[in-house]
């Protein structure tokens, strides 16, 4: 399956847990890293862990193993390895602190698709 496929699985599964203000990013001209990046967060800890176990349940439906599911007790920032997908689930107050999407500030928006309420 194609990165671009995987990134639009991986948002359609944190909206499902309802995160928020989920963001893609193209990490191919700034980083080495991974190709994309996606950003969202919960308001709770419970919520966190919620969006991440939406991910590894949406990634095993579709035969896509994850390489790495990092900080999943404490669910302050979990980090999701898919790969050439990172997906960062952060909860409320650290994203704010750590604001990835500044500091990846030169990587392009990817437009994803969401179901809308």
């Amino acid at each position: 399956m194609e990165n671009k496929n995987i990134i639009q699985l991986v948002a359609e599964a944190c909206d499902d847990k309802r995160a928020e203000d989920i963001i893609a990013l193209d990490m191919n001209d700034v980083s080495l890293v991974a190709d994309y990046f996606l950003i969202c967060h919960g308001n709770n800890e419970r919520q966190v862990q919620a969006i991440a176990r939406g991910i590894k349940d949406k990634m095993d439906e579709h035969d896509i193993s994850l390489k790495r599911l990092e900080g999943f007790e404490q669910a302050r920032w979990i980090l999701v390895d898919i790969g050439d997908v990172v997906c960062h689930i952060f909860h409320k107050d650290e994203r704010h602190y750590y604001n990835l999407e500044r500091l990846w500030g030169d990587a392009s928006q990817v437009s994803i698709q969401l179901e809308q309420d």
